[in-house]
């Protein structure tokens, strides 16, 4: 399959949801970088305004504060929309588990019906958390998944597999052209500090010289793609011509016990760690088959750890200073 070429992008606008998150702020960047003009919609539930601070003035850029699970219109042509919107921690799962389903359904549905309407190409920001507690192992897209639907961590996964079952029908039902990422551990600058995740907490932790929290024996394992990697897996898929799900992620696996060792070694300290009782549902192992991302995308990771977490633990220095 083929990629859109990037010069044909220079002038087309693209809708992005839930804008101020970590993630959704970097594709900003870069969608802006390739000369695109940018709709950032966002309600700062987990979002942050100093994510686009830097962006104030760009007159390719602008924002609307709004709650996208409540309907929403866009003025003029509109050629992509990115359903990049959700909630995204586990802390987060607990304090808001509604906004978190609503940010999957309802929020889903506004952003299909606002591409629908304008003929825009349509990519929703799924999760390897659709594969659960895998029974397979590294995942590939095939792979149903392994979830507990009234679980803790259910919110979050039950409304990324109603997000993809969204998008797919009205792909189905309407020929909206769809695209659906299945995102894995993803890290970089912009990421929130208290967001319950194990790349900011370690870093904070070791930053504050505080012993880390290994929850259960850290034999758990994840993989971590630096962010500008995995953005330009989304914006390929937002250019092919598939609408099948595609895992984005490093398939570089490593425990967590391994990457509390990797921090400490990058600090110059000794690993002293806290353990704490596994949380119900926490997925034991988490690796992407990225081979449909490599076929139709041409891509794969390229960012060394030791880089990515370098840069990561330099925006955690600047946050804290």
């Amino acid at each position: 399959m083929s990629v859109k070429d990037l010069a044909s992008q220079r002038g087309k606008t693209a809708v992005v949801t839930g804008g101020a998150g970590f993630v959704p702020s970097h594709l900003i960047d870069r969608l802006l970088a390739d000369g695109l003009k940018v709709v950032a919609l966002d309600n700062f539930v987990t979002g942050d305004r100093r994510n686009l601070a830097h962006l104030e003035g760009n007159p390719d850029f602008r924002f609307i504060e709004h709650d996208v699970s409540v309907p929403f219109e866009i003025d003029g042509p509109v050629d992509y929309v990115f359903h990049m919107a959700s909630p995204a921690s586990p802390i987060d799962y607990v304090k808001i588990p509604v906004e978190t389903l609503k940010a999957g359904s309802y929020a889903s549905h506004n952003a299909l019906d606002l591409a629908r309407a304008k003929g825009a190409i349509y990519l929703v920001a799924s999760t390897s958390e659709v594969y659960g507690d895998p029974e397979i192992h590294p995942q590939p897209e095939s792979y149903w998944g392994n979830v507990n639907s009234i679980g803790v961590r259910s919110c979050y996964d039950e409304a990324k597999r109603y997000a993809e079952a969204a998008a797919m029908a009205y792909h189905r039902a309407y020929g909206v052209d769809t695209k659906i990422v299945r995102i894995f551990n993803t890290y970089g600058p912009r990421m929130r500090l208290d967001d319950g995740r194990v790349v900011p907490a370690f870093i904070g932790q070791a930053l504050r010289g505080e012993p880390m929290t290994i929850f259960g024996d850290g034999s758990q394992t994840r993989s971590f793609c630096y962010v500008s990697d995995l953005v330009e897996g989304i914006w390929r898929l937002a250019r092919s011509e598939t609408h099948d799900p595609v895992n984005c992620g490093n398939p570089h696996e490593m425990t967590i016990r391994q990457f509390g060792e990797a921090i400490a070694r990058h600090f110059g300290i000794e690993l002293t760690c806290v353990e704490c009782p596994l949380p119900p549902d926490d997925p034991k192992v988490r690796q992407p088959d990225i081979t449909r991302a490599k076929a139709v995308l041409d891509w794969q990771p390229v960012v060394p750890f030791d880089e990515g977490i370098a840069e990561t633990i330099e925006y955690f220095r600047d946050v804290l200073s």
